[in-house]
């Protein structure tokens, strides 16, 4: 429950301390334990910072809160990039407790009868139209947890037992989690800690343990060099891998890509998309169906769509790579055989031919992400979105370009027209939900359509609507632009539209757009297979159970990480001595966690300028 109840009951009690507990330490060293348990319940360290929205939320309901998403707006803004555990300490500070009483004063007001019960009615009335609201399926969730007699009638005071009885359940599991990192550190330094402590209680000068918010620094005593470094002598050993790659510039003799003679003459299908990048850095994007009636010879292209109107100024996009991966659907398996991937190129174009056999293929689009990074918030005044004309309202010229442009976005087909399934996919990028048919049919009764589907003015008039339903408050707006990729000055920085081509010399074929979302588990598994099948493998020295696989392509290099072991693995990458380089991770040291038996993807690696040579330098170490 994050949305509507979030803003009734937005904290809730920690739970008590026994009395024993309360006589050896202070009501502060009470509270940051209790942080530091809900921190650690998300993060390895307490080092380790927040960056994102998601992530803030889930820390927040470890540390027994529910919050709103008025609550994470007023803590991460538009111009955060990350929170630190002492961030997150103030805001729970902040966040004062909410107990019973409060739940049960919140709740009555909704309670129209004044009986204890709200009917499933009232709560889906309440929750799906008022405030944040809620969907359908998040307040059925509720409603089948709390109902338990299916009486169509929720009572509130159960509830709120129940509700605090599992907060306080979770946060005593954090609190054990805690406890058992502590003891696990203990063991693992055993003598030498034991011996440390006693030292550091019978001296009665200055303190021999460095404190620490940090529950695995708090158990490695600052001491003495002579000490500190017998104590950490048992994890110098380090497991490791150093690949060294020099990459020529690339030049317009290596561009392979080159179009079938008799393409004029082959069936042809084609469709539009978008990668948008999320606020964790994950990357969504349309993906697609094709269908092939025949076994014939296809040519398939992606690339970057321009939509700037002249071809020697290109949209600011254009640079970002693009590749597609076709997929194949074996049978009544469902399951999805990797058939190809377009890795030939000709300038920003991507490509490949070859033979597909008939059948139902599954294209998933894919984007390094290199050089789709979020841009660091800019100071520069926001745009304006709406001004007065004679007392009206109306949409300024730079608002209505940027609509221009986001209609030409979601138009997949290109027909100059928005049908309702093209409108759907603006509508789960921009609100997460679906539009249903019925508001569907308001639509197209009260702006402009031809065809029954809505016209680039249609489009223009819907979204001036809904500014004069909020008296010109642009907020909303802003939310639109956001999500499809816009900067506060009107710039798409963060989404990347493309194109997709496909001919077929002897079969019909269609192409339809079937979703629009995150590759996920799917296309890490893809790529992986890519790597290992095509790239080179490295076991990692002092630790056999470790592969690096490498693959390189003229434009890319990309790893991935082979845990062969029955424990997960950290591995730390450091790409400092690298030239002319942008890696997918946004960092040139960062931290990979590879599940037991099996491959996750490391990072992609893409030259800053291409015109210019280019060195991958990557080291890969864990602690052994």
């Amino acid at each position: 429950m994050s949305t509507q109840l979030g803003s009734i009951a937005t904290t809730s009690p920690l739970p008590r301390q026994p009395e024993s507990g309360r006589s050896r330490h202070t009501e502060e060293e009470i509270f940051y334990r209790n942080c530091r348990a809900a921190y650690l319940s998300v993060f390895r360290t307490s080092l380790e910072n927040i960056t994102s929205k998601d992530q803030l939320c889930l820390v927040l309901q470890q540390a027994g809160r529910n919050p709103s998403k008025k609550m994470l707006g007023k803590y991460w803004t538009q111009y955060t990039e990350k929170l630190n555990f002492d961030d997150f300490c103030e805001i729970l500070k902040n966040e004062k407790l909410t107990g019973k009483n409060e739940l049960m004063k919140a709740f009555k007001k909704l309670d129209l009868n004044n009986d204890g019960y709200i009917t499933h009615e009232e709560l889906f009335k309440i929750l799906t139209t008022n405030g944040e609201r809620m969907t359908y399926e998040e307040v059925k969730k509720i409603i089948d947890e709390v109902d338990i007699n299916n009486d169509g009638k929720l009572d509130y005071n159960e509830f709120c037992k129940l509700f605090l009885a599992t907060v306080e359940t979770s946060q005593k599991n954090s609190l054990a989690r805690l406890e058992a990192i502590t003891k696990i550190k203990q063991q693992q330094f055993g003598s030498s800690t034991v011996a440390l402590l006693e030292l550091s209680s019978s001296t009665s000068s200055k303190p021999l343990l460095a404190t620490s918010r940090n529950p695995e620094t708090d158990l490695i005593p600052k001491v003495d060099g002579r000490l500190s470094s017998r104590t950490l002598s048992a994890r110098s050993r380090k497991a490791s891998t150093t690949s060294t790659i020099t990459m020529a510039a690339t030049t317009a003799k290596g561009l392979k890509l080159t179009e079938p003679k008799s393409m004029k003459n082959w069936q042809h299908a084609w469709s539009k998309g978008c990668f948008f990048l999320e606020e964790d850095g994950g990357i969504v994007s349309h993906q697609y169906r094709l269908e092939l009636h025949q076994t014939t010879n296809v040519y398939l292209t992606i690339r970057p769509l321009n939509l700037s109107e002249s071809e020697g100024k290109l949209s600011p996009w254009m640079n970002v790579d693009t590749s597609l991966y076709v997929l194949r659907i074996d049978g009544d398996s469902e399951v999805l055989e990797v058939v190809c991937a377009t890795e030939l190129r000709e300038k920003e174009k991507f490509g490949w031919k070859g033979e597909l056999r008939s059948g139902i293929y599954h294209l998933l689009p894919f984007t390094t992400g290199c050089r789709l990074r979020k841009r660091r918030k800019s100071k520069t005044r926001e745009a304006k979105l709406v001004h007065r004309e004679d007392g009206n309202l109306a949409l300024t010229k730079e608002f209505r370009a940027a609509l221009s442009d986001i209609f030409e976005i979601i138009d997949l087909d290109g027909n100059g027209l928005l049908s309702f399934d093209e409108y759907n996919f603006f509508e789960l990028r921009t609100s997460g939900e679906k539009c249903d048919r019925g508001a569907w049919v308001v639509c197209q009764e009260n702006f402009d359509t031809r065809q029954n589907e809505l016209t680039r003015q249609g489009f223009m008039d819907l979204n001036l609507m809904e500014a004069n339903d909020r008296e010109g408050d642009p907020k909303d707006l802003w939310v639109t632009l956001e999500s499809m990729g816009y900067s506060k000055t009107l710039e798409m920085h963060e989404a990347c539209p493309f194109v997709i081509n496909i001919y077929a010399e002897d079969s019909k074929l269609k192409l339809t757009p079937v979703s629009l979302e995150t590759g996920g588990n799917l296309l890490n598994s893809v790529i992986c297979k890519s790597v290992i099948s095509n790239g080179e493998a490295k076991a990692m020295k002092n630790c056999s159970n470790l592969v690096i696989h490498i693959y390189k392509t003229e434009t890319r290099i990309t790893s991935a990480i082979e845990n062969k072991s029955e424990t997960r693995v950290i591995v730390h990458v450091n790409n400092e001595q690298s030239k002319n380089c942008v890696s997918s991770r946004g960092l040139s040291i960062f931290a990979v966690e590879v599940p037991p038996r099996t491959t996750t993807v490391c990072q992609h690696v893409m030259p800053i300028n291409e015109k210019l040579e280019w060195i991958y330098s990557c080291t890969e170490s864990i602690v052994t």
